[in-house]
C-alpha cells in the first residue's frame, strides 16, 4: 500500500519524506527539486510487538510496513500540464492515499511559490487541480456511456451517478465526500478518480509553534477545511522531525523528553497514515518470529491467514485468538488460557486490530 506525499512546491514534502525514511533526498529552496518520485518503505511503530518480543525473545522481529512516495509539487494549471503537471498527476494516480502537506509557518528565508503563505489558497490550488483532472475523466466517460445508452437504457443510472459526481466537483466537493451504494462504490472505484482517494492533510508548522499547534490560525483554517469533507489533519514540524530521525534511540528519547513529548510527530503520522489506508494489524508470536501482519479492516479470519501463506486460507480450520489487551493483563499466554481468554474463532470471524492469533490449518 502506497501513500503519496504531495502539495505545492517548497512546503516541506521532501523534508517530511527524509524524516520518514531517514534518507538524503534533496530538499532545496526552489520549486521542482523533486521530479522523479522517491519511494521509501517505512516500518509502522507498534509497541505491541515489543511486548510480544519480551515474551518470546524471538530470532526475528517484523513490523508492518507501508510505502511513502515523495511526489513533486503541483502548481496551478497542473491539470493542463503546467509544471510537468501531467506527469505528477500520473504519479498520484498510482498511490492508494494522499498525504497533502500544507505550509503553516512564516519564514522569509523559505520561498513560497505564490509569494505568501495562505493555507486555504494552497489547499484549494492543489485540490482544484485534482478536481479538474477528474472532471476530464468524467466528461469522457459520460460521453461514451451516453452513446452506449442508445442500445442499453439500463445505463441511465450510471450516467446519473457520473453526472452527480461531476456536479459535486464543480461545487468543490471531492468524490470521496459523497455517499454511494455498494454497486455505485464498485463503479466509482473503476474510474481512478484522484479526489476519491483517502486524504490526510499534514499541517507543517514552524519549530517555534511546537506545543502550541491548536492556537495557530493557519492550522485552524486547515482543520476547518478538512472537516467539511470528513478528512483528517495531523500537525507536524517536518524540519524538526527530519533532525530527530537522524538521532540514535537514546538521543531521540532525550530530545522528546526535553520537548515534553511522549512520541515523535512522525510516529503519529505513520500510524495515522496506516489508518487512513483502512489497514489494521494482527499479531503472531513465537521463538522464531514476532510479526505484525497487515490486512484491510473487515477482513475475515481465513483471508487473514492467507496473508501468511495461501495454503493457510485453503486449509483454514480455526483461529485461536486473544486480544492484545487481555494478553498484557494476564502477562503471558499460559495465564490467558487458564482464564479462558483465548477464543476459538471460525471462518466468519472478522479480525480486529491487535488480535494475537494462532491459525489451525489442515493442508
Amino acid at each position: 500500500m502506497k501513500l503519496g506525499i504531495t502539495g505545492l512546491p517548497n512546503v516541506g514534502k521532501s523534508a517530511l519524506f527524509n524524516a520518514l525514511t531517514n534518507s538524503a533526498v534533496p530538499s532545496e529552496n526552489y520549486p521542482f527539486c523533486t521530479i522523479d518520485p522517491n519511494v521509501g518503505v517505512v516500518a509502522v511503530p507498534d509497541k505491541r510487538l515489543d511486548f510480544l518480543a519480551s515474551l518470546y525473545d524471538p530470532e526475528k522481529y517484523t513490523p508492518a510496513v507501508i510505502e511513502f512516495v515523495d511526489i513533486a509539487g503541483l502548481v496551478k494549471g497542473a491539470s493542463r500540464g503546467e509544471g510537468l503537471g501531467n506527469k505528477f498527476l500520473g504519479h498520484i494516480r498510482e498511490v492508494d492515499a494522499i498525504l497533502h502537506v500544507v505550509r503553516c509557518f512564516d519564514d522569509p528565508d523559505v520561498a513560497h511559490v505564490d509569494g505568501s503563505v495562505d493555507p486555504l489558497r494552497d489547499l484549494e490550488t492543489i485540490n482544484f487541480e485534482l478536481y479538474f483532472a477528474d472532471m476530464e475523466v468524467l466528461e469522457r466517460r459520460i460521453d461514451r456511456t451516453k452513446k452506449l445508452m442508445k442500445g442499453d437504457k439500463g445505463l441511465a443510472s450510471e450516467v446519473a451517478l457520473l453526472e452527480r459526481i461531476y456536479a459535486s466537483l464543480v461545487d468543490g466537493v471531492p468524490a470521496r465526500a459523497l455517499s454511494y451504494t455498494d454497486d455505485e462504490e464498485k463503479l466509482v472505484n473503476t474510474l481512478g478518480l484522484l479526489s476519491k482517494k483517502p486524504i490526510l492533510y499534514v499541517a507543517n508548522i514552524g519549530e517555534d509553534a511546537i506545543g502550541d499547534e491548536d492556537n495557530i490560525e493557519y492550522v485552524k483554517a486547515v482543520k476547518e477545511y478538512a472537516a467539511k469533507e470528513n478528512s483528517g489533519v495531523i500537525t507536524i514540524c517536518a524540519q524538526i522531525e527530519a533532525e530527530i530521525a537522524l538521532l540514535d534511540e537514546d538521543e531521540r528519547s532525550a530530545f522528546l523528553e526535553d520537548m515534553g513529548l511522549e512520541e515523535s510527530g512522525l510516529d503519529r503520522l505513520i500510524r495515522t497514515s496506516y489508518d487512513v489506508l483502512g489497514l489494521i494489524s494482527y499479531l503472531t508470536g513465537g521463538p522464531k518470529e514476532v510479526r505484525a501482519w497487515t490486512i484491510k479492516r473487515g477482513t475475515k479470519a481465513p483471508q487473514a491467514a492467507g496473508k501468511i501463506h495461501s495454503d493457510f486460507e485453503r486449509g483454514f480450520i480455526r483461529a485461536e485468538v486473544i486480544s492484545y489487551d487481555d494478553l498484557v493483563e494476564q502477562g503471558n499466554m499460559a495465564n490467558a488460557k487458564e482464564k479462558g481468554l483465548v477464543r476459538s474463532e471460525g471462518k466468519e470471524y472478522v479480525m480486529q486490530d491487535g488480535d494475537v492469533v494462532l491459525f489451525r490449518i489442515n493442508v
